[in-house]
């Protein structure tokens, strides 16, 4: 069995990267399996996790210029020779399965070129907002939007993460397979007057909001710290520090780069908490339940409460709603008792996502017919 991933890169941290890893490395150990990571612009540097050495990485060079749109001339250029490359790559490797998180030219041009092998598209962002963006649509959105199912349906399966997305599949072949988590006796002792949140230093994420949760927190609980983990985006940190210093929360709320084993860092933590607009499936809700690190989140759209057991091993908080989020987190901050019931249930509750679960749902199907 031939398996091919095709994706940007494998040298930044990020859930798909993670999530690829982790299946390459599973994939790879299997008898009979050769594994492929099929890239486009991995520049030259390594993978940020670690892969098994038996998988080959193969790296087109397209380096397409991210600042700007992909219906530039630029690179309209890089696709056509993107399109050259992988159709030739594919040709050689003659891979079983392709699978495919992308959504960038080749989302449209990988049934045409697959050859013999099964094609299988992972959605790892939500579609909540495309799908309720849809109301009002033009003509020419109505088209595309058309076309995409067209193509969707070209397809053998598009892998989503939860069932609220599954909702967004308009073709018939969407399957459920929830990302998974390696499981460990790693516990955190749930007693430093430390928080942490993870992830992109992105819009999506919000951590705007989670600073101005914090300078509230920071009014009745001024010895606890805020950590937020993860690397810079679109200038988003510059932003992020300028309004932790406008509140004047320097030393209580610190910036930190991203590290690549987070569970052994969430272990020094007494909570975690998210704010995102949107999230799919977070891995890093799994990483958080996996060490028995109480969370809180808001219930943005749509996969916090797939995870989050609310009052069991976290609070889901009604989305925007601060004041809650607020009281929320207090409740924990506050009660040590808590966050000790919470982290024993979330060591519970994790067992449903262990990962080689996870992983043979995906073997199952690539073996269907």
């Amino acid at each position: 069995m031939k398996v091919l991933f095709n994706t940007g890169h494998t040298y930044l941290h990020g859930g798909i990267e993670k999530s690829i890893t982790e299946r390459a490395n599973y994939f790879a150990k299997q008898p009979g399996y050769q594994v492929f990571i099929l890239t486009t612009e991995q520049q030259n540097k390594p993978p940020c996790y670690p892969l098994d050495p038996n998988i080959k990485q193969i790296d087109l060079a397209i380096n397409y210029n991210r600042e700007k749109s992909y219906l530039t001339y630029e690179n309209i250029r890089k696709g056509l020779k993107h399109y050259r490359a992988q159709k030739e790559t594919i040709r050689e490797i003659k891979p079983d399965v392709i699978l495919s998180p992308n959504f960038n030219f080749d989302h449209y041009w990988l049934p045409f070129i697959k050859k013999e092998a099964k094609l299988i598209k992972e959605r790892h962002n939500s579609f909540y907002a495309k799908q309720n963006g849809n109301q009002n649509k033009t003509l020419l959105q109505k088209v595309k939007n058309k076309f995409d199912t067209w193509i969707a349906e070209k397809y053998d399966h598009i892998v989503v993460l939860n069932k609220d997305e599954k909702a967004f599949v308009k073709s018939s072949n969407a399957v459920l397979i929830p990302n998974g988590i390696e499981i460990t006796d790693q516990a955190a002792q749930l007693e430093n007057k430390k928080v942490i949140a993870a992830g992109r230093i992105a819009p999506v994420k919000r951590f705007d909001e989670l600073i101005a949760i914090w300078k509230k927190i920071n009014e009745q609980f001024p010895d606890w710290e805020l950590h937020i983990y993860g690397q810079d985006y679109l200038n988003t940190t510059a932003q992020l520090c300028a309004t932790i210093n406008s509140f004047n929360l320097q030393d209580k709320v610190v910036i930190k780069e991203s590290v690549s084993n987070l569970p052994k860092v969430m272990q020094d933590y007494s909570v975690y908490v998210m704010t995102s607009a949107t999230e799919c499936f977070p891995t890093v809700l799994l990483e958080a339940l996996s060490v028995g690190l109480p969370i809180v989140s808001y219930n943005c759209p749509t996969g916090p409460k797939h995870i989050i057991s609310d009052q069991e091993d976290g609070f889901l908080v009604k989305n925007d709603n601060r004041e809650a989020y607020v009281k929320s987190l207090s409740t924990l901050l506050e009660n040590q008792n808590l966050r000790k019931k919470m982290g024993a249930n979330a060591k519970r509750n994790i067992t449903r996502f262990e990962k080689e679960k996870m992983f043979k749902k995906w073997m199952e199907l690539f073996g269907e017919s």
